[in-house]
This record gives C-alpha cells, structure tokens and sequence, in this order.
C-alpha cells in the first residue's frame, strides 16, 4: 500500500520566543546566530505535524519544529555537558565492536531491564536530571494519551557516529510500542525501509541471497530530515513491520543528541 501524508496544525512550540524560521542545513548555534542577525522578530507559527500513513497500521508523525530554537538550545547544551555519556562494545555479528555513537539510559525505577546487541545500559534516575523531565512533560502534552518511562540517550559526534538498520521491537516495548524521538543540535538523515517478508528471507542466507533479494524486491524507503528541535514519533506495527537508521553523513561536522522517549509495559 502506498504511504499517505497529511497536514495538521497543533499548539504553539515549547519555548517559543518569536524566532524567525531556520534556513535548511544550520549544525551550530554561531550558523543560528547569524541566521537572525538583522530579522525583525515575528510571531511564532503554530506546529506543523506531518502524519505518514506507512500501510498495515503504521504510522510515523513529524513535527519539525517541535521546540523554539533558543530552548532547544539551551537543552542541548544542557545535555552535552551533564549526561554521564559512555561508548561501550556491542555485539555485532558475533563480533564484538565499539558502539558507533554516545549513550545514556534513563527509565522509572522497577522496570525489566533494557538489552540489545549484548549490552545492559545502566539505568538512571529522571531525577538525577531534571531538565529530562522537562522534556518529557513537553512531550506528553503535544502527544495526549501517550506515556512514556523510560529514555535512551544517543549523542551523534560527527558524521561517522551512525546507528545501522534496526527495529524497536524488543518484548518488553510489547507489540505496538510508541516511540517519541527529539533532535537538538546538527540535522541528519532518518531513514525508514520496509522490512523483507517471510517468503522473500527464505531465498536463502549470505551475500549472494542478500544480493538476490535488493535486486526481486526492491524496499519501500522513506526519508526523514530531522533537525535541530525536531520530533518524530513512530506508531503502531512499525516497529513490527519497518527498519529505520541514521546513515553516517560526511558534511555533519557536529554533534547532534537524540532523545528517544519509550514505554516498557510493566
């Protein structure tokens, strides 16, 4: 089924200030500084929200300018210097490997513990930083009914860190987990691809099957370019049915922090 996109408009944005609009490609407060240099402020517009319909009960939202650039900002320099960040090894076929980019756990006290790729994050408190629970509130409000408790933190340094096609589908996310995910700093690329079927991971296993199977079944793909106060959220069977990414980008020069917000069922 082909995907479908429609426009709504919600509420104003988190710390808004009467910013002028950001042009495309700004990875640093000085390329944001100069952006304003000699605008008139203006009022603030209403959010925009993108909704992508996938197909199969899945669906991705997108509100490009979730949080007023100043606030976010100030929220990334918060997080750059005060998250306790480690660079740990994962398990990556069968080898064990420096993890591509910068982490830090943080979930409600008593919930199952978070594993993948042979890592056990640490968990920490919300309130051993309070500027998380912040966040969250400003999350929960522009997405009412949702809950999240728990967060994992992700600091891109340049354009090598990356995260490679994965899913969300851990059992402790249950089967149609809502994850909400807000950007601060330098933009990069998301990249959604269709996960193969059954059938078509049947033809067989290695190189050459993988070869076999780009060249039958091409992947439906989206893209999505998240920027500095951003937020994505991804709904229902997409866990279940799609893989995303954040490919390496030779021009991303800085570091870009990546909240990614889920509820684990207790």
């Amino acid at each position: 089924m082909a995907s479908r996109l429609r426009l709504l408009t919600v509420g104003p944005t988190p710390g808004a200030d009467g910013e002028p609009t950001p042009s495309p490609g700004a990875c640093s407060k000085a390329a944001a500084s100069g952006e304003r240099e000699g605008e008139a402020q203006r009022a603030e517009p209403r959010r925009r929200r993108e909704v992508t319909d996938l197909g199969s009960g899945s669906e991705v939202v997108h509100v490009p300018r979730f949080v007023a650039r100043e606030k976010a900002w100030e929220w990334f320099d918060y997080l750059d210097k005060t998250i306790p960040w480690t660079r740990l090894p994962i398990l990556v076929f069968g080898r064990w490997a420096p993890q591509p980019r910068d982490t830090c756990y943080v979930a409600d006290a008593g919930l199952t513990d978070l594993k993948y790729s042979g890592h056990q994050p640490p968990a920490h408190s919300w309130d051993e930083f309070p500027v998380l629970k912040d966040i969250l509130k400003a999350v929960h409000e522009a997405l009412p009914g949702s809950y999240f408790n728990s967060l994992l933190l992700n600091r891109y340094k340049n354009g090598s860190d990356h995260v490679s096609w994965h899913a969300d589908d851990e059992p402790l996310y249950g089967p149609t987990p809502e994850i909400a995910s807000v950007t601060f700093g330098c933009e990069r690329d998301f990249l959604l691809r269709k996960k193969p079927t059954k059938a078509q991971g049947a033809s067989g296993s290695g190189e050459a099957a993988r070869k076999r199977l780009k060249v039958a079944a091409p992947q439906q793909q989206h893209s999505f370019l998240l920027k500095h106060g951003s937020l994505l959220v991804m709904r229902g069977y997409t866990q279940r049915d799609w893989q995303h990414s954040v490919p390496k980008r030779a021009k991303a020069t800085s570091p870009r922090i990546n909240l990614t917000f889920r509820h684990v069922l207790t």
